[in-house]
């Protein structure tokens, strides 16, 4: 298994990215998300990958944050979602958006995504509901400012509270 490429960007597109790894150039597929934040053309990067085999072909996908590798990673469990469609639910949201929508049951939000229809969208939500921690939940409905005055103190107190076990409600 590829767990992660290092070496020289030699391409990039919106879609795909060649990494040269001592000579030998590594095509990914990669999520609008990873282009935005590749460096440019000829410098160095390390991209983690998921390692795709099938009968008739191998194929990596990119990814430059491990939450981006851990959603997509989660979004290949849900039962009729293969790795081209999770790439488009990445490409199409952030891993925060797309977290917030599935604590927040947003179905409408999740099918607005090119390639995912309503039903596709409340199986996501249906199935990686529960597979999202009460931080990861938090985190995702809060992001940086949803806390009260974005006080990072209050913010740090309610982490450690749902780590001691503690549950927080989520009220909108």
């Amino acid at each position: 298994m590829i767990t992660f490429l290092q070496g020289t960007l030699a391409e990039k597109s919106p879609a795909r990215a060649v990494i040269n790894v001592g000579g030998v150039g590594y095509e990914t597929l990669i999520s609008l998300n990873s282009y935005d934040r590749l460096p440019p053309p000829e410098a160095p990067v390390r991209l983690l990958t998921y390692h795709h085999v099938r009968e008739d072909a191998h194929q990596l996908f990119g990814f430059v944050t491990e939450e981006e590798r851990d959603l997509f990673d989660r979004l290949l469990d849900v039962n009729g979602i293969g790795p081209k469609l999770a790439l488009s639910v990445l490409s199409g949201m952030s891993v925060r958006e797309v977290k917030a929508s599935i604590v927040e049951g947003n179905v409408k939000r999740l099918s607005s995504i090119s390639g995912v229809g309503k039903k596709t969208a409340e199986r996501i939500v249906v199935e990686l509901k529960d597979k999202i921690s009460a931080g990861e939940a938090l985190e995702a409905v809060a992001g940086d400012d949803a806390l009260p005055g974005s006080d990072a103190r209050l913010r740090d107190t309610v982490s450690a509270l749902i780590a001691l076990g503690y549950k927080y409600k989520l009220t909108r």
